[in-house]
């Protein structure tokens, strides 16, 4: 039997891989070098606002401006620490919306109304009181009692007026709004984006729990839990039964024709039908899960990157952001839909009832996570204790049509808001990737694309390159600080491979994978192999200003990974960048190693 969790309370001991036989499972540059820094050092600490840009702005930023002060802050608290003034992200002004601008190559711009209802009355959030938890159940293997208060529940929030905030369309407006380009992030000049960043988790969570608080309340059931979409097990990996009725108010006809069950979701999902077989495209998934889950230890490489009032927007994704999310996202969207609606964009993504499933799960992840073990023995992981985060703000209208300020630290645990996740199998945690034997190919039935393959052996190894267009197979050869780590630093710090400067279109969708000192060159690298270090992904998005690129950077994790492959004495190691996904659509400006601790 696979381990399971039912709370974040619950902790985890992953298995000894040598040990492990199951049918997913195989039997067994130039380059800045920085000096020791402080976590997050590769991340400007300025302040936040939702709208990207990769303008300077002229006008001042509630930091600058407070800074200019000078007085008590100048004289007293900036002196032993220049970064103590607090900047977490505030609630927007809801008076300040603007419409969402949607674009794309083919069919041109528009502008989509999100904004929500405004209200004067805003009520600080209060956890609430409950006699016992909700507990989440996986969507596949629900009964027909569930599914028929499911239903009723969803029939009711959309014959709801169109003016109520808990609306069906008002509730899926609340992603397009956050998402593009509705908000400031405290200057005019920056919008507000809650993706690619450390804001990723806790709004989407507080999003789904008003959310599901609003269907209880339609149908006078206050412990009503919604589902989960429960992809990462090999039998969740088709979209649920329940959404795929044309007659049920769960349906979306804004989906992939070609991705309706019995079809099974793609976890590495890059825009095109892969021809894989069952077996070898749940091995790819659930090694997915477990590089996504177990190698991503620290806060930051989870969640993201530090994002405060004032900053840019888009500082880098966490580990289940980048993939599997956005691979659901876009696996589920039509394509042929102008704007590759509606889950294949930001702005329209939460018209589809699947959606909330989708981030249901990703939620889950959340819980799983703080149970897995640490880098430290006999530790668990933990999120941030930056008060920028914990004190970061969002604004959501609850069961009752009342206007909420919530925090961040309300969230970091479901069970003080009274919800939890039905216990189910979690396989992945026996699906560690393992080294490629080179030279020995996986026989005709395995691969996504030999012609991947051809053209990473054609490619030679480049140095002092950047910036780098994606137009093809790139290597690079990237030095590294420190070498033959001891057990102890390799707890204290992580080693990791940063992208630095990716800037791509926002409204174009790109994947790009990552590979590590990748010999083989006769067959493709994949999810399941050790030297596949992660990938870079982009779900079409806008940011208020026309033509301003999304300007952001990728960490992955290399400790595990280097001792796998048994490099950890080298000098250097070898980068291989294979674009799957807007080829030559993609510029990276440097690429480094560095060393993290949360």
């Amino acid at each position: 039997m696979a381990s399971t969790v039912n709370s974040p309370s619950t902790p985890i001991t992953l298995p000894k891989i040598s040990s492990i036989q199951t049918p997913f499972l195989p039997k067994t540059s130039q380059l800045s070098i920085f000096k020791k820094k402080k976590p997050f050092n590769f991340v400007s600490k300025k302040v936040v606002s939702c709208k990207a840009s990769n303008e300077q702005s002229s006008s001042p930023n509630r930091r600058d401006v407070l800074l200019g002060l000078g007085g008590l802050y100048g004289a007293t608290n900036l002196v032993s620490d220049p970064f103590a003034l607090a900047a977490p992200v505030a609630a927007p002004d809801l008076s300040l919306c603007e419409k969402s601008t949607v674009t794309s190559k083919s069919a041109g711009t528009i502008k989509v109304a999100c904004c929500p209802p405004k209200s004067t009355n805003i009520i600080d959030f209060k956890p609430p009181k409950f006699s016992k938890i909700r507990y989440r159940p996986a969507a596949h293997i629900v009964d027909s009692e569930y599914l028929d208060k499911f239903k009723e529940a969803m029939e009711k929030m959309k014959a709801l007026p169109e003016d109520d905030p808990r609306n069906f369309m008002q509730q899926a407006n609340v992603h397009c709004a956050y998402c593009n380009g509705g908000y400031d992030n405290g200057d005019q000049n920056q919008e507000l984006q809650i993706h690619f960043s450390w804001l990723f988790y806790p709004f989407h969570r507080w999003y789904l729990y008003f959310y599901e608080r609003i269907l209880g309340k339609m149908i006078d059931d206050p412990n009503f839990a919604m589902p989960f979409w429960n992809w990462d097990s090999p039998r969740g990996m088709v979209i649920p039964e329940m959404y795929v009725d044309p007659n049920s108010p769960l349906y979306d006809e804004k989906r992939n024709e070609n991705h309706q069950p019995p079809k099974m979701l793609d976890l590495d999902y890059a825009g095109t039908e892969e021809e894989l077989s069952k077996r070898d495209l749940i091995k790819s998934n659930l090694s997915v899960m477990y590089r996504q889950m177990v190698s991503n230890k620290t806060a930051s490489l989870f969640h993201g990157q530090p994002y405060r009032t004032g900053d840019k927007p888009s500082p880098g994704m966490g580990a289940i952001e980048n993939n599997p999310h956005t691979a659901v996202h876009r696996w589920v969207g039509d394509k042929k839909q102008p704007y590759s609606e509606d889950m294949g964009n930001f702005y329209s993504a939460g018209r589809d009832p699947l959606f909330y499933a989708h981030h249901s799960n990703v939620d889950r992840m959340w819980n799983i996570w703080k149970s897995l073990p640490g880098k430290k023995p006999g530790k668990k992981r933990t999120d941030f204790a930056d008060t920028d985060w914990l004190d970061s703000s969002f604004l959501f209208y609850d069961e009752n049509a009342n206007l909420n300020r919530v925090k961040v630290r309300d969230a970091l645990d479901t069970r003080n808001l009274g919800y939890d996740y039905q216990r189910v199998d979690i396989p992945w945690l026996k699906n560690k990737p393992t080294p490629r034997r080179p030279g020995k190919g996986r026989g005709q039935g395995h691969g996504r694309g030999q012609a991947v393959a051809a053209e990473t052996k054609a490619a030679s190894v480049i140095r002092n390159a950047f910036p780098i267009v994606l137009d093809k197979v790139v290597r690079i050869e990237v030095p590294r600080p420190k070498k033959s780590r001891t057990k102890h630093e390799k707890e204290d710090e992580e080693e990791v491979l940063v992208l630095q400067n990716i800037q791509v279109d926002r409204d174009i969708a790109v994947k790009f994978d990552v590979y590590i000192n990748d010999e083989d060159d006769e067959t493709p690298t994949e999810p399941e192999d050790s030297e596949f270090a992660g990938s870079f992904t982009n779900i079409p998005h806008n940011h208020h200003k026309p033509g301003v690129k999304l300007d952001t950077n990728l960490t992955l994790p290399l400790s595990d990974l280097l001792e796998d492959l048994d490099v950890e004495g080298d000098d250097n190691i070898e980068v291989t960048l294979v674009p799957k996904e807007g080829k030559g659509l993609v510029s990276i400006g440097n690429i480094k190693i560095d060393y993290i601790q949360d």
